[in-house]
Order: structure tokens, then C-alpha cells, then sequence
């Protein structure tokens, strides 16, 4: 174990990117059944050390099923987990003390105050003496508890609950971390606080992987993303990606939006001309112009757009890039995948 006064008030090195580092977490092939219930159907993917991933999915989507099997909390029916290159079945226990668990329910003990509920954790941890009650401290000062030290746990808001349950994982210095719907029920405040807090852990090089239904706050937080429908893997890449691309075109395209003016009675014209052009539609016509969306892979399909327009004498008022939504990335995927309707995108915001 690393020494735990240094874990948390120092910045680490910059992460390995994952061309010179080996993953942190590394799934093949991974199947989970629960009877005839077939949870996960054969996920594939790589973590590398300091990466922040989201882990987005409607309700039985099978994201928790999939945690717990990384947590070494549930047993695989098929396929291999290895984390810190141990496997989670053969090598249980070494990985468990790499791994950080936060489900999305937490459990506290009435009759403790949060220094006595650190406290105790930190002796089942196996912390010993003046390392101990330094590491609890430590804890305490960084998910913001100092000043609750006495306070009964039963008596903290669900934002503090949040953050003591927060602390307990952080006790013997994981270096990977699966936290289940994390800020599930906290006020806008809380939610602000929790993703403070990540960006510092990620900051000293931990390895974070966190569900939630609340798209926009995990691409705000993670670096990359993954989708789960139905048990299977249907997205692994950057948030920024995916917010790019558009369904049923091509990966990478982004969206444009430019107001043109027009003069006179060349409204039919200006229809012809656009219907002749590919890449680009009408979003609306007005009485002295026309807003067009344009759609481009490249900044050179872009510029070649603008060119066009320009040739072809239509003066540009108004041009900005549209930023999707990464819930209606997700729609939209679900939508693909789902065509005749019978969507499994429920219970994502």
C-alpha cells in the first residue's frame, strides 16, 4: 500500500496515455446469466490507468450486473476481468485491494459518528495506530467531514452520507474505483461538490469508473464513455465523439447552422439551389433570409460549404457549430438499435 498521507495532497504525474501503459482494466468476453435472464452478452473493453469513464445505460441494461462482477461481487458465467493484471477469480483478493466499491446503496451505523465510522472501517482495513487516525483525518479534510466529525451518521444529509460513504472507499488508497450511481438523489450543490471531487482524484492519477442516469454530468466529468443496451456494449469512446456524430451518418460528422439573407423573390431559387447541394437543408425560410444546416465530417467540408454559398451570392448573417446533447446522442443510438420502436432507453435524464 502506498503511503496514505501522500494519496490525497499530491498530484500524481500525468496519466500514461494508453499507448504506453497497460490497461488498468481489461474485460473479454464477459457473460453474466441469471437463469434465462441473459444480464451480459459478451462485453469487451480496455481502462487505462487515470482515465475517468462513464457508464451510461437504461435500467436493466445490466451496468450494475457488469460493476459487481468487476467488484468481485458477482461471478461471471463467461469471459475474463483482469484489473491491475490480476484476475478477479483467481487473484479475489489482491484485486480487492486495488478496487474501490460504492454501490448505489450505502449502509451506515446509527450509533456512530462519522470519525468513529472512518474510524472503524480504517481498523477493518487493517490501519494501525497514529497511520490510522492520520489517514482518517486525512479523509475527513478531503471529502469536506471535518467539521461533522461528531455528528451522528443518521443525522447527515444525503449529500454528507454521500461523501462519508465516499471517504470509506477512499480509506485504503484504491487505485480503481466503481462507484454506482453515485449522485443518485443529491441537491444541485451536492452533485457540484461530488464532481469536484472526482476531478481531483482524477488529477492524482486514479482510475474512475461511474454510472449514472444523468448524462450531461458524466460528460462533464469523464473522459470516455461507455453504452450498454440490453447486456451488450454498443458505444466505448470520447464524450466529445459522440456528441459530434449524428444519427445515421457518418462518425465524426458535426452540425452547422448558418443564416443566410436573401433578397427580392429568390425564395424558390434559393430551394432549388439547396436541394442540389449535398450536406446541406433548410431548417426554415424567412421573409428577408433562411437558416440551412449543414452537415460535415472535416473543416475542409466545411469551408467548401461556405465556398459555395458564397459563389453562388448568399450573404452568411449568422454561422455557429450545434452541440448535441449527449442525451440525444443516446436517443438516437437507442433509436438505431431499436427501430420498430421497442426502445430500452427508460429512466435516462
Amino acid at each position: 500500500m502506498s503511503d496514505p498521507m501522500n494519496t490525497l495532497t499530491e498530484s500524481a504525474p500525468s496519466a500514461p496515455t494508453p499507448s504506453s501503459a497497460e490497461p488498468m482494466v481489461k474485460v473479454t468476453n464477459l457473460h453474466r446469466r441469471f437463469d434465462t435472464v441473459h444480464a451480459v452478452k459478451g462485453i469487451s473493453f480496455e481502462i487505462y490507468p487515470g482515465q475517468v469513464v462513464g457508464f451510461i445505460g437504461a435500467n436493466g441494461a445490466g451496468k450494475t450486473t457488469t460493476m459487481r462482477m468487476m467488484a468481485t461481487l458477482e461471478r461471471p458465467t463467461k469471459g475474463k476481468i483482469l484489473i491491475g493484471g490480476a484476475d478477479v477469480l483467481r487473484e479475489t483478493l489482491h484485486v480487492r485491494q486495488i478496487v474501490g466499491w460504492m454501490p448505489d446503496n450505502y449502509g451506515t451505523y446509527a450509533n456512530m459518528n462519522v470519525f468513529e465510522y472512518l474510524d472503524f472501517f480504517a481498523r477493518a482495513y487493517g490501519l494501525k495506530g497514529a497511520k490510522r487516525n492520520a489517514r482518517v483525518e486525512e479523509i475527513m479534510d478531503f471529502a469536506d467531514l471535518t467539521v461533522m466529525a461528531d455528528r451522528p451518521v443518521n443525522k447527515l444529509s444525503k449529500g454528507m452520507g454521500q461523501r462519508l460513504c465516499f471517504g470509506r472507499m477512499l480509506l485504503p488508497d484504491p487505485q480503481f474505483l466503481i462507484l454506482d450511481e453515485p449522485a443518485a438523489g443529491l441537491d444541485p450543490k451536492a452533485r457540484i461538490e461530488f464532481k469536484n471531487l472526482v476531478r481531483l482524484l482524477a488529477q492524482q492519477g486514479k482510475t474512475l469508473f461511474i454510472s449514472s442516469h444523468i448524462l450531461s454530468e458524466l460528460g462533464e466529468m469523464c473522459d470516455t464513455l461507455l453504452f450498454i443496451d440490453a447486456g451488450t456494449l454498443v458505444y466505448h469512446g470520447a464524450a466529445e465523439a459522440l456528441r459530434r456524430g449524428t444519427h445515421g451518418q457518418q462518425a465524426g460528422a458535426e452540425l452547422h447552422v448558418v443564416d443566410v439573407g436573401l433578397a427580392g423573390e429568390s425564395g424558390q431559387p434559393f430551394k432549388d439551389w439547396v436541394s442540389m447541394q449535398a450536406g446541406m437543408k433548410i431548417l426554415e425560410m424567412r421573409r428577408d433570409g433562411a437558416r440551412l444546416e449543414l452537415t460535415a465530417a472535416s473543416l475542409e467540408v466545411l469551408a467548401e460549404h461556405l465556398r459555395r454559398m458564397v459563389q453562388a451570392g448568399l450573404p452568411v448573417v449568422e454561422f455557429h457549430r450545434v452541440e448535441r446533447k449527449l442525451e440525444d446522442a443516446f436517443v438516437d443510438m437507442v433509436k438505431g438499435l431499436h427501430p420498430a420502436g421497442n426502445l430500452s432507453g427508460e429512466g435516462m435524464s
